[in-house]
């Protein structure tokens, strides 16, 4: 397993997280929901990747 991908998904994490914060605390709450959620769209992304990434790997395993 790819240790950076780890890495990665925790550095999208703190960086959006501190986004959040600061959006929230200047009063600007919808921003803050669409950063978190646009944070989750770059991780949902980096993660299907992968698993498309498994599915090819299986697939090449049993010649489907």
């Amino acid at each position: 397993m790819e240790i950076d991908l780890i890495f990665k998904i925790a550095a999208v994490g703190i960086i959006i997280s501190i986004l959040n914060q600061v959006l929230v605390r200047s009063g600007r709450e919808e921003q803050a929901t669409m950063t978190t959620l646009a944070g989750l769209v770059v991780v949902l992304m980096l993660v299907v990747e992968k698993i498309a990434d498994l599915f090819q790997l299986v697939k090449e395993l049993f010649h489907f």
